[in-house]
């Protein structure tokens, strides 16, 4: 997936450039009028994960599963949008410094927080799986920040596109939403027949146990592919 900040045209302003009609614009809503069409899709990315983000708060309130499921497709939804900002940002030759910024925000929102709140919801609730559940989102968030200083020194190809991610893709993650997606419709979440996989005991003590599922591997081990500096993915 490209985002905006892959896009390199020729004749695009330097950074310091780029910087100064930020600055040189007065005004209440004169950020909103330095928005380019492209900022627009991503901010759709965004608006998208935080629907997710409400819809999973409204099934812990309500227990009604049409909310589960609104918060499961949402990412989905940001996911095509993401697609398509660093498409439109190339058919209008207008990236931007601040469309950069925007689309590492969006994606932590959608494709980093969305899905570990998702899997609270779903049952994954312990004080332990919400440790793991927090560095998931950390390293979400290490992973875009690595991007964005690191990514003009990606090898390219002749349309200058990156050959490769370093680490797996923080969109990725929508794998383990179709999971939990799959876990919901074979009703395996705990409002119902319970979360699949156990439970491991790592201590107890009268304060409380440390708990935590045996799944929490797997979202351990994503983070970690997410932060990869020799694991390369090769680009569509």
């Amino acid at each position: 997936m490209t985002s905006q900040a892959e896009v390199k045209k020729k004749g695009q302003p330097t950074k310091e450039h780029a910087l100064m009609q930020y600055q040189n614009t007065d005004g209440h809503f004169s950020l909103v009028r330095n928005f380019r069409l492209a900022d627009l899709v991503t901010i759709m990315n965004g608006f998208c994960g935080s629907f997710s983000l409400f819809s999973s708060a409204r099934y812990l309130t309500s227990n009604d599963k049409t909310h589960l499921w609104a918060a499961l497709t949402y990412p989905l939804a940001g996911l095509m949008f993401d697609f398509f900002d660093g498409k439109v940002a190339r058919w209008r030759n207008s990236a931007s410094l601040l469309g950069q910024e925007l689309d590492s925000l969006a994606d932590l929102i959608s494709f980093g927080v969305a899905p570990a709140v998702l899997a609270f919801v779903i049952g994954f609730r312990t004080w332990l799986d919400t440790v793991v559940l927090a560095a998931f989102i950390c390293c979400g968030l290490a992973r875009l920040a690595r991007f964005n200083a690191t990514v003009a020194l990606v090898p390219k190809d002749q349309s200058g596109k990156s050959k490769y991610f370093e680490g797996l893709p923080i969109p990725s993650t929508l794998c383990l939403v179709g999971l939990l997606a799959f876990w919901t419709q074979k009703g395996w979440i705990e409002a119902e027949q319970g979360v699949p996989g156990g439970v491991l005991t790592l201590w107890e003590s009268k304060i409380g146990s440390g708990e935590v599922h045996y799944v929490m591997i797997l979202f351990g081990a994503w983070a970690a592919a997410m932060v990869s500096k020799t694991l390369h993915v090769p680009k569509p």
